[in-house]
């Protein structure tokens, strides 16, 4: 059996043509211990083309191109579909965040110097609220999907145990932490300290212009987005609760019908409407025909 790389980078990637070449560039190429991995999926832009420049100068990295998109059906089908063993360190990134120099390393140090931690987070460096988001990641052992690292023995036992993100989830993010907070278990088993913040590790999002439509449009589609995943988290919590991931769906829309009766718009004014345009995307994911 040959040897393989004590880290994995997944970078998960959908139409970030404009981010991309950014993203792959802040990232330790050519590094014979590092594996990077690009997972573009779902695209209809460049961005593939343009990840596939940087793996055709960069001997560590590889292109994954799926026409089916969705982040956590991605992470799934890389992680438990493609690969047949799994790394020391897996640290995922999204294709449009950059790394600051030395967050690799610093993750991976993390995770080996906290035995007990299935998780170790990445901190966000700019954006108005980051020294808010900051806080509240060291007070809580939050995790952000932008830049955060798992132990490859939590993957195995994910995969041994039939473990999988349901393919339809958003914000993933928070069902992993959820996830390495309890080993695996149900929510009883609750240790934040499974997760550990890391402070030499951070990442800088795209900015964000308020004079740009489309970056109108776009935060009008993630506040849907939030609305869903609001939703989407209260049916989680109660298999949390009951089961543990072991009784996570393939899809959460398979229990729709059953978690939707009753859940209402919340009565805040900045999120009722679109509490009520995520309720009806739910419902008619299960519409007959």
């Amino acid at each position: 059996m040959t040897s393989m790389p004590p880290i994995c980078i997944a970078v998960l990637a959908h139409n970030e043509e404009a981010r991309i070449a950014t993203c792959l560039n802040s990232l330790p190429l050519n590094d014979a211990s590092v594996a990077i991995h690009v997972i573009v999926n779902g695209s209809t832009d460049a961005t593939a083309a343009i990840a596939g420049g940087v793996a055709a100068a960069a001997r560590n990295v590889r292109v994954h191109i799926y026409r089916e998109g969705g982040k956590a059906r991605s992470w799934n089908r890389f992680l438990f579909d493609e690969l047949d063993r799994f790394h020391e360190s897996h640290i995922f990134i999204d294709g449009d965040a950059e790394i600051t120099p030395g967050s690799i390393e610093a993750l991976r140090k993390a995770l080996k110097q906290k035995p007990q931690a299935n998780a170790a987070s990445g901190l966000p460096m700019n954006g108005r609220k980051k020294d808010y988001y900051q806080q509240v990641m060291r007070r809580e052992h939050g995790l952000f999907g932008d830049l955060y690292a798992l132990r490859g023995d939590f993957l195995k036992r994910m995969k041994t145990d039939g473990i999988r993100l349901p393919d339809d989830v958003i914000g993933e993010d928070g069902l992993i932490c959820a996830m390495a907070k309890t080993d695996l278990a149900a929510e009883s088993n609750w240790n934040d300290y499974r997760v550990a913040v890391c402070e030499g590790a951070g990442f800088y999002c795209a900015p964000v212009s308020t004079l740009s439509p489309q970056s109108w449009r776009m935060q009008y589609r993630r506040m849907v987005n939030y609305s869903v995943r609001h939703y989407q988290n209260a049916m989680i919590s109660r298999i949390m609760r009951d089961t543990g991931p072991k009784g996570l769906p393939r899809l959460l829309s398979d229990i729709y019908r059953r978690e939707l009766p009753g859940m209402e718009p919340r009565g805040h004014p900045q999120l009722f409407w679109f509490d009520r345009l995520a309720l009806k995307r739910m419902a008619r994911a299960v519409e007959p025909g």
